[in-house]
């Protein structure tokens, strides 16, 4: 039990802004923990995108600004953390061929060029995705959901065999923490998340395959940078939690 307690307040701690009482310890054992458990951590911020939801629809605030708003509040709940991690990713894998100077970019660097255009681009499609979504009247639990699903690609990430590219940072201690069965047990849970959300807008089967998606896009970054950089950092995860939020909210809106 201290294992799970330990690994909530270090989900909570991380991928949230509410405060909570450090964990005892934080090991890899109680970092892959954590991982699996992300979804569950951030039901505060699910919930606050909920009750915005349900706020704009009394005040009949046009769809476009509700999205924008849900993106803000999320962005609040988290510190802006896995915005940081998107834009230094994006520059990371542009600064250089050299890995040593393409991680010293992501450590240290002001945002560039490249971090701009992912963060506009990435925003712009969550906003275009809510902005469809937020439409129906059941949108404010569907998109609680797809803000829970969107965590689960941590543990995919975090699976046994990715590596680190490096041994210090936020990250370290997480990545590769998560067996893989936990990660298969986490994406099968989700499938049936996405699935019920779907329901909610129509249509089960394109977050079904938005889920397929998501996968496929981690997966995909996950193999880039491991060529590029020698592996993944803590920035390379929210860059994962935003793609992963990204691609459900557009998969929900052709629901």
């Amino acid at each position: 039990m201290s294992v799970l307690r330990d690994a909530s307040l270090l989900a909570a701690g991380t991928l949230t802004a509410v405060r909570v009482p450090p964990p005892s310890r934080v090991d890899r054992s109680v970092a892959g923990v954590a991982m699996v458990l992300a979804p569950l951590a951030v039901l505060p911020l699910a919930a606050a995108a909920a009750l915005v939801v349900l706020a704009a629809g009394w005040i009949d605030l046009p769809p476009l600004a509700t999205a924008y708003v849900v993106v803000l509040v999320l962005a609040l709940g988290t510190r802006a953390l896995h915005w940081d991690g998107l834009a230094d990713t994006a520059d990371g894998l542009t600064a250089s061929y050299s890995p040593a100077r393409s991680l010293e970019v992501m450590r240290t660097g002001p945002v560039g060029p490249a971090g701009v255009v992912a963060v506009v681009l990435v925003t712009g499609l969550q906003a275009a995705g809510l902005s469809a979504v937020v439409r129906h009247d059941q949108a404010w639990w569907v998109v609680a959901i797809l803000v829970c699903a969107s965590r689960s690609s941590l543990a995919l990430a975090c699976v046994r065999g990715v590596p680190a590219a490096r041994t210090d940072g936020l990250g370290a201690v997480h990545i590769g923490a998560v067996p893989v069965v936990a990660a298969v047990g986490s994406l099968v849970v989700t499938a049936v998340a996405v699935a019920l959300a779907g329901v909610g807008v129509g249509s089960p089967w394109p977050l079904l395959v938005g889920l397929v998606v998501l996968v496929a896009a981690v997966v995909a970054l996950l193999m880039r940078c491991v060529r590029r950089l020698g592996g993944i950092t803590g920035d390379v995860l929210g860059a994962v939690v935003e793609v992963s939020f990204a691609v459900l909210v557009l998969a929900a809106a052709t629901g």
